[in-house]
Parts: C-alpha cells; sequence; structure tokens
C-alpha cells in the first residue's frame, strides 16, 4: 500500500459537518466562477495540498489529470502531492499552508491562521480558498471510501478502514446530502458564522 494514501479517516459526524459545509461555501464558488480570483492552477494547487493531508488516492489521480489540465508540469504536482510545496509561487504559499493546516486540524484552523490568509488575500478571496478547501475534504472523504473498497477488492484492504466504513461512508453519503442542504440552508438564514474556528 503506498505510504500516501489513507492518512485520515473521517468519522460520519465530520463526513456530515463537511458537507453542510461545502453546501455553505457554494456561493463563493460560484463568486469564483464570476469573477475568478482564485485562478484554475491556483485552485487545483489548493485541491492537492487538501489531498496530500488526506492521502486520497482516487482524488490524487483525478486532481493529477485537472491539474496537468491547466497546465502544471508533473514535477510540481508531484511535489504538493509529496507535501512540498516551497517551489510552489510565492504569492500562494499562506493559502496553501493555510489549506494543509484547516485539513490537518479537521476544520478546526487557528484564529491567527484564518487571520492571516484574509490579511493575505482580503476577505472575498479568503472565503473562496476555505469553501474550496471544504469542498475537497467532503470530496476527498468520499474518495478515500472508493479507493478503499477498490482496494478492498483487488485484495489489498487498507489496515485504516473495515469493509462496513467504506460501504457506509458510500451510502449514508448519498442521505447526508438532502439533509445538510436542509441544515445548511438553515445555517444561512440564522447567519450562523462560517469561520473556521
Amino acid at each position: 500500500m503506498d505510504e500516501r494514501f489513507y492518512k485520515k479517516i473521517y468519522s460520519h459526524r465530520d463526513f456530515y459537518k463537511c458537507i453542510v459545509l461545502t453546501f455553505r461555501g457554494a456561493k463563493y464558488l460560484k463568486l469564483n466562477k464570476r469573477k475568478e480570483l482564485i485562478s484554475p492552477q491556483f485552485k487545483e494547487r489548493i485541491m492537492l495540498a487538501v489531498t496530500e493531508v488526506n492521502g486520497c488516492e482516487a482524488c490524487s489521480y483525478a486532481h493529477t489529470k485537472f491539474a496537468l489540465e491547466t497546465g502544471m508540469n508533473s514535477d510540481e504536482i508531484n511535489a504538493i502531492l509529496d507535501g512540498d510545496i516551497e517551489n510552489s509561487p510565492k504569492n500562494e504559499l499562506v493559502a496553501l499552508l493555510f489549506a494543509q493546516h484547516y485539513t490537518d486540524e479537521k476544520g478546526a484552523a487557528s484564529k491567527e491562521s484564518w487571520q492571516r490568509l484574509t490579511y493575505e488575500y482580503g476577505k472575498e478571496s479568503a472565503m473562496i480558498i476555505l469553501a474550496i478547501i471544504r469542498m475537497m475534504n467532503t470530496a476527498n472523504i468520499y474518495g478515500i471510501a472508493i479507493s478503499a473498497i477498490k482496494d478492498r477488492f483487488k485484495g489489498k484492504p487498507s489496515k485504516k478502514t473495515t469493509l462496513w466504513y467504506e460501504i457506509s461512508i458510500l451510502v449514508f453519503g448519498l442521505f447526508y446530502i438532502p439533509t445538510a442542504a436542509i441544515h445548511a440552508a438553515f445555517y444561512n438564514i440564522i447567519k450562523k458564522s462560517i469561520l473556521p474556528f
């Protein structure tokens, strides 16, 4: 088993929370489509940084392809997937470090790291970056279950997951989506803080 994969395993509670936060961040992802404050390459670097921390095999392969399509070279992609962001564009390092920190702490980022992110990029771009990170974490949780179950059927089961965990994430994940959408809408109505601390 490649040591890059299955680094973090999330509970169902973590998964549900990630889905809610992804729905809550959807307006910022739409905003970025309109304004493109975060370029496609920058977005892929953020997603690769998140994927590296979580160790999602499926997302590593998919986002390697997407990153190549945006014009990133394979050396840079491999470096990010190995946790090395030093050679990434200097103006993106704060966001990539925040993405790693947020993901490593399972969404419990420090107030200081958030303040640094907003200082560096402004509130609007920081919210877009946060939405990208949260969306990628949700995708990684689902992707880890998909990868683990595929590996299990190839005779290489992960020591970090069980067949029940893999199936339950895949099945219950589909049921969480409508409830999480309602939950997110309710939080938006009552203006519950969306900040990561």
